[in-house]
């Protein structure tokens, strides 16, 4: 659909139709346009408030988690440098070093309290309740103890099962952790997890010189830790602290597997040995960045938070999360964006309503006057537009349009009633001097024409006068209009210009009217004229009309001489016939142009042109009224072209002659029209 076709079909609308587009089209484009980017800024503001929320509760997670593991190390490096277990070691007392031991797992909620001398063998620890311990039981795992204690430290830790149990077997049950089928997690073929994370700390016990009397480790299993996670979950989202039923969960992974959570597989069984999906796999794990957005947490849609946790040498070995339901802010988020489109929904209906009322008030005066005028045209003389609510610009201007039509009507009716009594007055002349010869006749129609021209006289000073004003008042409405509506004028453009075409047609009579009246006050300057340059530069004027018709033109000009005549008048006489030759032709024809020197009966040398066509040919009725003044046998016509043509050409010493075409083309009729002048000496640039 191209855009010349949708502005000529825009042109071709009513004002009605314009105006109801205009008054719709912010409604109806505008509006959902502007609640569209409401609804999209409101989401990504939602959205982002969700996931600053997340990320808040991610930092307070982590700062726990750290605080802990801080703890680990403070716990053990206190218990290392006790009192207790110093003079327990002064008296080589085994039993009270296991004693001390175990009450610091206890007051420090520990897993494990190990003691070790400095070759790395087993001393004594908090778990085992023997009064004797077999170093036989570690063996084989000095070496291990020996490669990464031999410095005090804190560390986050992931050790396979070996490792673990010879730190502290009593924790076995709690390393083997059966993997869950997961949706969307990394393919694997493992079953199970039996490797350990681990919190722990290792710090030397040195004696009051300074020697070093052994090692002391403590430490904290994350595995199946449920009172911590569970603890983190409190800090996290203490209760109350999500609104609309939403509930929060905190998880520790190994790797990517659930080691401890609160998260439900279903019903209280805890979602342990689940996987993450293979997206927050990728990003966090993979690319070791933090993971803020909506992720699907074994059955269900959370806001999500994951973190990278890392041992001493910056591995990534497991992730911290956070999260809670999206369900419920969800189901919240969809009722205020579907409240948000019904108030704009009824708002757009409201301002429908009163934006259509509004327009209704602009164009129905419209409608009325474009109404009244067809109606003026179709000779329906009493059409009015009649009394309008309206009391602005357009009520004015229409109450002046049925102020001109009374005038137009009542101006006709005096000029009708003076023309019959001049035409009864000129029957009686005419009878009268029917018995005189021929200069009494001639002198009889130079009186007729002169009492024409002086009762014409009259009335066109008298309509000039009473017309001119009113066309003035519904100009400048018409102006001030234009001028208040401004940008929004543009849609019933084509309509004011209509009405400035009337107005213009009006002046264009009564102009008419004063230039046969007075001839002397629109005589021109005389130049000696070619008239086969004149018809060629009157024909350029109507290419205009002949392009929209199917008339073709035969030009045959011999005429050697000029004539004496102003330019532009011949020109107007021209245009005019050449105009009615076309309206002649409505389906096609052809319009024939020529020009010749021919004297006349008197033997006064000159020029003759006639402009034929093929049309219907003039009517008996209609040649011995041609060139009277208001007689026309088209619908649009006033009736005024050829009357002023005549007076136009004999103000010259010419003469217009009107006939039926003695030269049939193809078996069609039609009319001529000759225009002869004459060829005397001019003074070039003189007064007529």
């Amino acid at each position: 659909m191209s855009t010349g076709w949708l502005r000529a079909h825009w042109q071709q609308l009513s004002v009605r139709h314009k105006l109801m587009a205009l008054a719709l089209l912010p409604l109806v484009v505008v509006l959902p346009l502007l609640m569209a980017a409401l609804m999209v800024w409101g989401n990504a503001a939602y959205n982002q408030l969700l996931i600053t929320k997340i990320h808040s509760d991610l930092a307070v997670a982590s700062g726990y988690f750290s605080q802990v593991q801080a703890d680990v190390g403070a716990s053990t490096r206190a218990t290392a440098q006790s009192h207790a277990l110093h003079q327990a070691l002064a008296k080589a007392d085994r039993a009270a070093v296991q004693s001390v031991l175990g009450q610091a797992q206890q007051a420090h909620q520990l897993d494990f309290v190990n003691l070790y001398d400095p070759q790395g063998a087993l001393v004594a620890a908090s778990w085992n309740k023997r009064d004797s311990y077999s170093r036989n039981i570690h063996k084989g795992y000095e070496s291990f103890f020996l490669k990464d204690s031999a410095f005090e430290y804190n560390q986050l830790q992931r050790l396979d099962k070996a490792q673990l149990l010879s730190l502290a077997p009593h924790l076995s049950e709690r390393l083997h952790i059966a993997l869950v089928p997961t949706r969307n997690a990394a393919a694997t073929e493992r079953t199970h997890e039996d490797r350990a994370l681990l919190m722990r700390a290792s710090f030397a016990v040195r004696g009051d010189g300074g020697q070093l009397l052994g090692w002391l480790q403590g430490g904290t299993l994350l595995n199946q830790n449920l009172p911590f996670i569970d603890h983190i979950n409190a800090i996290v989202y203490p209760e109350g602290s999500l609104p609309l039923g939403s509930k929060g969960t905190a998880t520790l992974f190994l790797d990517d597997v659930r080691i401890t959570t609160n998260v439900r597989l279903f019903q209280d069984q805890r979602a342990i040995g689940t996987r993450v999906s293979q997206a927050v796999r990728d990003t966090v794990l993979g690319q070791g960045q933090t993971w803020l957005d909506r992720a699907f947490v074994v059955n269900d849609w959370y806001v999500s938070a994951y973190e990278p946790l890392l041992n001493a040498q910056h591995e990534r070995i497991g992730m911290l999360y956070v999260g809670y339901l999206e369900t419920p802010f969800r189901q919240v988020k969809f009722g205020l964006l579907a409240m948000v489109i019904g108030i704009f929904g009824a708002a757009m209906l409201l301002a429908a309503w009163a934006s259509l009322r509004w327009a209704r008030s602009i164009f129905q005066p419209v409608e009325l006057m474009n109404h009244t005028m067809q109606q003026i045209e179709e000779g329906q003389t009493t059409a009015r537009v009649g009394v309008l609510a309206q009391r602005d610009e357009l009520g004015a201007l229409a109450g002046h349009l049925d102020q001109l039509l009374d005038v137009i009507d009542d101006k006709t009716a005096t000029l009708q009633h003076w023309g019959q009594e001049l035409d009864a007055k000129v029957a009686a002349r005419t009878q009268e001097l029917a018995s005189s010869n021929q200069s009494l006749q001639q002198t009889q129609a130079q009186l007729v024409k002169s009492e024409k021209l002086a009762a014409i006289g009259q009335l066109t000073a008298s309509v000039a006068h009473e017309i001119n004003n009113p066309i003035a008042v519904m100009q400048g409405n018409l102006d001030l209009v234009r001028e208040t509506l401004g940008p929004q004028a543009q849609p019933v453009a084509a309509e004011f210009k209509l009405i400035d075409q009337q107005i213009d047609r009006m002046r264009l009579i009564v102009t008419q009217l004063l230039q046969y009246a007075r001839p002397n006050d629109y005589a021109g300057y005389v130049d000696a004229v070619d008239v086969n340059a004149a018809l060629a530069s009157s024909l350029v004027l109507v290419e205009h009309l002949l392009g929209s018709t199917k008339i073709k033109v035969e030009r045959q000009l011999h005429a050697s001489q000029c004539v004496n005549i102003n330019r532009q008048e011949l020109q107007q006489v021209l245009i005019n016939l050449m105009i009615n030759a076309m309206q002649a032709m409505p389906d096609g024809g052809t319009l024939t142009l020529r020009s010749s020197d021919q004297a006349d009966a008197t033997d006064r040398a000159g020029v003759l042109i006639e402009v034929c066509d093929t049309g219907s040919g003039l009517s008996e009725a209609a040649k011995d009224r041609l060139f009277s003044p208001f007689f026309t046998t088209k619908n649009d016509g006033n009736g005024l072209g050829l009357w002023i043509s005549v007076g136009l050409v004999e103000r010259y010493g010419g003469s217009i002659s009107a006939g039926n075409r003695t030269d049939q083309v193809k078996d069609a009729s039609g009319a001529v029209f000759g225009v002869w002048l004459p060829c005397e000496e001019v003074v070039a640039n003189t007064m007529t």
